[in-house]
């Protein structure tokens, strides 16, 4: 990795991967800035790197400055942070244009890392997918070279294509990772643990690795059992309004799509 100064602003679950991606890719990350300072403190002892809290301590010299903050945060955070000369700024949103940066410096861009990310978990860096923009083809042949030393999966992106991938990965993780909540509960209520539910997870998500959706989708509406489904949905009018509102509608896009493919072979 080219020894440039790198700058990391924010200290939260994605600037917790990467901060460790560069250092192990032998980047010169020299300081981490967060307004948290319980954040920049953890990531700071972690790493050993600088922190600051401050955006006034903010190294104004440095030559890549990454913005992993929250959406939200971003337009505030940009204002605060003052640096000197033309330094690259990058942000790692899935949903924000590039231009956001535009008005800040002179050569910007993206990157937007594919995979969902929490402090407790460690992660392959190199395996995960980075999505790349950039203000004009230098900035993007000096993104790429930086970007091909933290990942082996590295693929150019336009922003209409970025934050359609942003929207497919909300239903394909948090959504799921939501319904797995709406599960524990159920099962809670029942004096059930919900890591009887882990080994059909893992082979729910396994089996979309070889197979396409379609074909992996299971359970009573996608063989036409209504009346397992009205049975269900009994369960549930006692237990969960809520819960019966989401049965119902992930019931009919099942039922919607179940002519694309009538899987014989079914467990669940």
């Amino acid at each position: 990795m080219e020894q440039s100064k790198i700058v990391l602003i924010g200290a939260g679950n994605v600037a917790h991967h990467l901060a460790g991606a560069i250092l192990q890719a032998g980047g010169n990350l020299c300081q981490i800035y967060s307004r948290s300072i319980e954040s920049a403190r953890a990531l700071g002892t972690r790493t050993g790197v600088t922190y600051a809290t401050d955006p006034c301590e903010v190294i104004p010299d440095g030559d890549v400055y990454i913005y992993c903050v929250s959406d939200d945060a971003l337009p505030s955070v940009l204002k605060s942070v003052k640096v000197k000369g033309a330094p690259l700024f990058l942000h790692t949103s899935g949903s924000l244009p590039a231009e956001i940066l535009k008005p800040r410096a002179r050569d910007y861009g993206v990157i937007y890392p594919l995979q969902t990310f929490s402090r407790a978990r460690d992660l392959d860096f190199r395996e995960i997918p980075l999505f790349i923009e950039a203000s004009s083809p230098a900035v993007r042949e000096r993104l790429w070279r930086l970007c091909e030393e933290l990942s082996d999966a590295l693929y150019p992106t336009c922003f209409e294509q970025r934050r359609r991938l942003h929207l497919a990965a909300v239903f394909a993780c948090n959504f799921p990772n939501a319904l797995y909540r709406v599960a524990s509960g159920l099962l809670e209520g029942a004096d059930l643990p919900f890591s009887v539910l882990r080994p059909l997870i893992f082979e729910t998500a396994s089996k979309v690795m070889t197979l396409s959706p379609a074909e992996a989708q299971t359970g009573p509406a996608a063989r036409g059992d209504e009346q397992t489904i009205a049975a269900h949905k009994k369960q549930l009018k006692a237990i969960d309004a809520e819960a019966l509102t989401l049965y119902a509608l992930l019931t009919g896009i099942i039922q919607r799509g179940a002519g694309e493919n009538n899987n014989e072979n079914e467990t669940t």
